[in-house]
């Protein structure tokens, strides 16, 4: 359980040293130049998702509650809408200036359906972890960048594309799901 939740704590501490360690951020800025800095938040946060895995993987499995049978079915139309809810952000359509943190919010609602499927601990610590993250960027990013600026909204043709776009990726990590387990469909 250790290498999972340091894998959580890296990929926390990578993803908000901006907002809130900003001046820790503009040192090393100073100290390395803006792309080397963003090269070392990104093998921070390469590392801290193998980590995640392995830890993930090698963690014991303990029981903390039985899953409902409906779950799976829940999980499933929610994993479309985070799919969706990832790419809108930077979609051309409507619907990108439906939320703030769609991203965010994609990652909370993604932790939450997998908690609908998964009942033990070491889903417990990743899942809920990761949307305990999301929402602290939330806040934080509130905090510091005060009103937003909704983007004007594009052509109902962008938000079609889009749609399309999210069946086809669930596809795609439904076959990946499936291939390397556990199945995302019920009798799988």
């Amino acid at each position: 359980m250790f290498v999972l939740v340091l894998g959580i704590v890296l990929w926390w501490l990578a993803h908000l040293q901006k907002s809130v360690t900003p001046r820790f951020c503009d040192a090393m800025t100073e100290r390395f130049g803006e792309e080397r800095r963003r090269g070392i938040i990104a093998g921070l946060i390469l590392l801290s998702v193998v980590l995640m895995i392995i830890g993930f993987r090698m963690a014991p499995y303990a029981h903390l509650y039985t899953t409902p049978s409906w779950g799976i079915h829940l999980n499933n139309l929610l994993m479309l809408i985070v799919i969706f809810l990832l790419g809108v952000g930077r979609s051309s359509g409507r619907a990108r200036c439906w939320l703030r943190h769609p991203m965010l919010l994609g990652i909370v609602i993604w932790a939450g359906a997998h908690l609908l499927v998964n009942g033990d601990l070491a889903s417990l610590v990743l899942f809920g972890g990761l949307a305990a993250w999301a929402i602290v960027s939330i806040l934080t990013i509130n905090m510091r960048d005060g009103n937003w600026a909704r983007p004007d909204p594009g052509p109902l043709k962008g938000d079609v594309k889009h749609i399309a776009l999210t069946v086809a990726i669930f596809a795609v990590i439904s076959g990946i799901h499936y291939w390397i387990g556990p199945s995302p469909f019920p009798g799988g």
